[in-house]
């Protein structure tokens, strides 16, 4: 007998063997039409695989993002399908599942696919899809799977043979097709019900600019063509919130070639609401304690080097900067916590002095592919809302869990309620990724821990998401479109204060090490505005929006009057702008709408003669008229539901 354990704890028995799918039979044929999925002892297993041990299984639906990774990945392998039909001779290279999707990059020769081909590839795909052929995974040897490739005259193949272990390699057949495959696919094509191919871009063969560049193509699918309606819709309407089109129309930001690529402008609008995320946050880190500080945009070679950051991300880096002198070398600033340790260490600290609490809005630099760079949110020089925290040993708790804290209040004022908590630890199969000592990792991963739990945080551990030096806990925020965005960091590191030998004198008098917290909520200035224009679609949060008002005249002859009106909203902190140019009011509103601007003000004959104002809310709202003191009033009472104390 075998015994089975499934997720809620239940245990199966069966004599001598049964298959993932078996069992899901076992527990109701219902269940089992939703299953597409497995995982037995924490391996990927395919639906048909006869599990012969004692073991933990879990059955995965479209619902479970592993559901969705095994539903993309096997349609990656009919993509390929009916590419080698309608493009005889194409050499298939990788084809993996991606969010919302998967692509498949191939070598077409002299040929080339365009939006023209997408339809013929979708219905082949379909074609395919319809025969319900069984996806079956099988062991082969390193010699017989090389002999296949090298017959097909296909390099890709063979070089990632190649690359594998004999006794590690399987090949994946379905219909008359097989592909080099690790496993985890549906348990028939049948259950593939729509499929669209979004695109088709250039990809160099490993990513390597000095390979040949193959064609990707993307595609997506659903168990449901109403899903796929659905998705392409949210397409669409991402497409209206896109950051960059926004920031554009907003007069936000803007970049400049000659400038260089990946380097934001930020024009007077951008830079006001830029100023007021920074004052909001800097506000709040007063009252939690920090000290703010400001380090150069460059440091010496030197100091990255004793960091660890030259080791790991030299080569991707901007090239170091010389000096007349012989053997000088200065690099762009990749991180700001090597100079926050350098500040620490400006002077002797005692236990009764610590925690030290040092922040910055500080701007690094790195140098991402060009082909990688998009808007703000993947850039070559961006502003992160830093801050590292020094601390003993029984302070890590404390302080780590008034991080949280902190977070969360930023979460709250800007209006992202829908969050997970993800605890990033070490690749334990990959230890030469990290630093540092064994027994420090493991005190730090247990920390973050200890502290998700106390704090009540929903929360998940991901192994291998860890940074070089330290684990971390990073918050996935959900946006108004159901996208999920890695926005907010508290990380524990115990290597650096040990790589720069900072101390602090305890209570027994001897020298200790502190612990090290790094720390950014926003992440950087520039991916988090992205991300809150897209959330918002440029509606921002009252208090944080760069004009809160507009004031149109209907005419000209009450101009007098609108600036007047002006002077009073500034004196009562609202942030305004007159409208003066003499078009029509209904230009007027309309240009105010796309412009987002939370109320327009209008002024005519009566409300001059009156001393009110008439209030129209964005999105059409007839809010009626107003004194001065009502409407300041009223911005007050939104602001403050929005914006509470921290």
């Amino acid at each position: 007998m075998i015994k089975i354990k499934l997720p809620d704890g239940s245990i199966r028995e069966y004599n001598n063997s049964i298959t993932p799918m078996g069992v899901a039979q076992d527990i109701s044929e219902g269940f089992a039409r939703n299953v597409i999925s497995a995982k037995f002892n924490g391996q990927t297993v395919e639906t048909t695989t006869e599990l012969t041990t004692d073991g933990d299984l879990t059955l995965f639906s479209w619902k479970d993002n592993e559901g969705k990774t095994a539903f993309r990945h096997s349609s990656a392998h009919v993509l390929a399908q009916a590419l080698e039909q309608l493009y005889p001779g194409v050499k298939l290279s990788i084809g993996p599942a991606i969010d919302n999707g998967f692509y498949y990059d191939v070598d077409l020769g002299d040929r080339s696919i365009s939006d023209k081909d997408f339809k013929k590839i979708e219905d082949k795909m379909l074609e395919i899809a319809r025969g319900k052929h069984e996806f079956k995974l099988r062991s082969v040897s390193k010699e017989e799977a090389l002999a296949k490739y090298k017959k097909q005259g296909n390099e890709y193949k063979v070089e990632l043979i190649e690359n594998l272990e004999d006794g590690t390699i399987t090949f994946c057949d379905h219909d008359d097709f097989t592909d080099l495959c690790r496993g985890g696919h549906l348990p028939h094509t049948g259950l593939i019900k729509a499929v669209k191919i979004m695109s088709v871009a250039g990809a160099y063969w490993r990513g390597d600019e000095n390979n040949k560049q193959l064609t990707r193509v993307y595609g997506t699918s659903f168990p449901k063509q109403k899903e796929l309606k659905e998705y392409l819709a949210l397409l669409e309407e991402a497409k209206k919130r896109d950051h960059r089109k926004l920031g554009k129309e907003l007069q936000l930001f803007t970049f400049s070639q000659r400038v260089g690529q990946g380097l934001p402008l930020w024009l007077p609008k951008g830079a006001a609401l830029r100023e007021r995320l920074e004052q909001f946050l800097k506000n709040a880190q007063k009252k939690a304690g920090y000290e703010m500080v400001i380090t150069p945009h460059i440091g010496q070679k030197e100091l990255y080097e004793t960091s660890g950051h030259y080791a790991k991300y030299g080569a991707d880096s901007f090239q170091p900067v010389t000096t007349p002198n012989e053997g000088e070398e200065f690099l762009l600033k990749p991180m700001n916590c090597p100079h926050h340790c350098e500040i620490y260490n400006n002077s002797p600290w005692s236990y009764r002095d610590l925690p030290k609490r040092y922040a910055e809005f500080g701007t690094v630099y790195r140098y991402e592919q060009s082909g990688e760079l998009h808007g703000l949110t993947r850039v070559r020089g961006f502003t992160q809302d830093d801050a590292h925290i020094f601390c003993t040993h029984d302070q890590l708790d404390d302080e780590f869990k008034k991080v949280i804290d902190l977070v969360m209040y930023v979460f709250g004022s800007l209006g992202f309620d829908n969050f997970t908590a993800q605890v990033s630890v070490r690749d334990l199969n990959n230890p030469n990724k990290y630093i540092g000592d064994v027994a420090n990792w493991e005190k730090a991963e247990n920390a973050i821990i200890s502290a998700a739990e106390d704090k009540g945080l929903d929360y998940v551990i991901e192994s291998g998401e860890a940074a070089f030096y330290g684990p971390k806990l990073d918050f996935m925020v959900k946006d108004a479109l159901g996208r999920s965005w890695q926005l907010g960091t508290i990380q524990v590191d115990y290597n650096l204060p040990e790589r720069f030998d900072l101390t602090y004198k305890g209570s027994d008098n001897e020298m200790h090490r502190p612990v090290m917290i790094h720390r950014a909520p926003f992440g950087s200035l520039e991916r988090f505005i992205a991300i809150l224009l897209e959330h918002t679609g440029g509606n921002f949060p009252l208090w944080l929006m760069p004009e809160q008002a507009i004031i149109l005249s209907i005419s000209d002859k009450y101009k007098k009057y609108a600036e007047k009106v002006l002077t009073l909203l500034e004196n009562n902190d609202i942030r305004s702008i007159e409208d003066h140019r003499s078009e029509t009011i209904g230009k007027k509103i309309r240009e105010a709408e796309m412009n987002k601007f939370p109320f327009i003000i209008i002024i005519g004959e009566q409300e001059e003669a009156n001393e009110t104002i008439t209030v129209r809310k964005h999105g059409g709202e007839d809010l009626g008229s107003l004194t001065i003191e009502e409407f300041t009033s009223l911005v007050n009472k939104e602001i403050a539901a929005t914006l509470k104390p921290f």
